[in-house]
């Protein structure tokens, strides 16, 4: 039995109230398939983690798929997985870590869903990874007229569907690509100066399996690193080994911090660190497992630069760093490797990440974006799809941007899944 709400529901950090006039939640396939086939216009909706309207059905309803996601599908012998499109990667891994499996790499929060996620090009970090797209073997895609197709790894379009913006269908099923179970100890350092920390860049990202770095670009220093380093499966109980005295200047943490420790916020929900060994799904993210905030008193930024490009435009970025700072509780650079999707935010090009969680204050925000982004412009940013960003000095011509505008027309001839953003962003109309 469909499930349905009325619209005019408010995303996860409450900057943005959805236009469409309701949410249906369908509780077999059948029912998803006959909902898509007779709508107008439609839009899945999944952890309402999206910060724009990229989710958003104007005047037409969303499809929350969470009753129908059902279990994960385990297949051993492929060492893959196979989950519904809204389970959440928290939910799931656990349970491949008790089956001794892991996923190469997790975002910084367990909360959000598996489809929104690999839709938008969400990322976790590490120079050797690409982002959690990559992951992606094989995709159910449920069409405009109600056809249910899969796409596979080596298909013609594949590359063109994972990272697809909803705007080709509704992602019902997803499986993923998975590795062995590995263990990781956490170490953060304070104080790394600006100047080594663009002297020796290459360096520190080489130092772990996963790096962060946060700053707010107005002082003179990076605030802190985050240094997630692979451990031997079987640890011991013992104390872990000291970490070096120093990371090219920076200091180890005297006790747990939260990213946004310089703004004074306290470390109480982020994971285990000082160098404690723990399962990748407890160390990988930056925030722990129960950890499920249903409105973040926040709003997030992301542009990806190359690699090769990274220390200019951090330069580039402190100049005006007067201007971000007084907006940010706090900025992160990760990096990305490569991947061959069409619309993926590092698609042929290894990347850097530069994140920006700002305060709640929308029209400052807004107003900034352009600034921020003509100060990127010659570093080619690309936007993440999920984060607020102005576009107008963006060039967002992919290099498949004809390709995935061609395969949307054909999926989707009478434009059941675009929205104002796709109409902004993608199709240029």
């Amino acid at each position: 039995m469909i499930e349905s709400a009325r619209g005019a529901a408010a995303n996860w950090a409450g900057n943005l109230t959805y236009g469409a006039r309701e949410v249906l939640t369908p509780r077999t396939l059948d029912e998803a398939r006959e909902l898509v086939a007779s709508a107008e216009r439609i839009k899945a909706l999944g952890s309402r983690h999206s910060f724009n309207d990229v989710a958003d059905s104007p005047g037409g309803v969303q499809l929350d798929l969470s009753g129908i996601s059902g279990s994960p599908s385990l297949d051993t012998r492929a060492a893959t997985v196979t989950v519904g499109g809204s389970v959440r990667y928290g939910d799931l891994v656990a349970r491949l870590d008790e089956a001794g499996f892991a996923l190469e790499n997790l975002a910084s929060l367990p909360h959000i869903t598996v489809a929104g996620s690999v839709a938008t090009g969400t990322h976790g970090s590490g120079e050797r990874h690409p982002g959690l797209a990559a992951a992606v073997s094989a995709v159910d895609l449920l069409t405009a007229d109600g056809s249910l197709l899969t796409f596979t790894r080596g298909d013609a379009d594949f590359a063109g569907v994972v990272v697809g913006l909803g705007a080709l269908g509704v992602v019902t099923r997803l499986t993923l690509d998975l590795i062995p179970s590995f263990t990781v100890r956490q170490d953060v350092f304070d104080n790394l100066p600006w100047s080594a920390a663009v002297e020796h860049f290459d360096e520190i990202q080489a130092a772990g399996y996963s790096v962060s770095l946060f700053t707010n670009w107005a002082r003179d220093v990076v605030d802190q690193v985050w240094l997630k380093s692979r451990t031997p499966t079987e640890f011991p109980a013992s104390p872990p080994a000291a970490v070096p005295p120093s990371l090219f200047g920076a200091v180890p943490a005297d006790g747990p911090r939260h990213p946004a420790h310089a703004a004074g916020v306290p470390a109480g929900n982020t994971t285990a660190q000082l160098g404690a060994p723990g399962p990748w799904y407890d160390r990988l993210p930056h925030f722990r497992l129960g950890f499920t905030p249903s409105v973040g008193a926040e709003l997030q930024t992301e542009y990806f630069v190359p690699r090769a490009a990274a220390p200019a435009a951090f330069e580039a970025l402190r100049g005006i760093g007067h201007l971000i700072a007084p907006l940010l509780l706090v900025s992160e650079i990760r990096t990305i490797a490569a991947d061959d999707l069409w619309l993926s935010p590092s698609s042929g090009r290894d990347s850097v990440a530069i994140h920006f969680t700002w305060l709640p204050r929308p029209p400052e925000v807004e107003t900034l974006l352009p600034t921020i982004e003509s100060t990127l412009a010659p570093f080619a940013p690309r936007p993440h799809w999920g984060k607020l960003f102005h576009g107008e000095a963006l060039d967002l011509a992919y290099p498949r941007s004809a390709d995935f505008r061609s395969l949307a027309t054909r999926l989707d001839p009478g434009g059941k899944f675009r929205n104002p953003f796709l109409d902004r962003h993608v199709f240029g109309s």
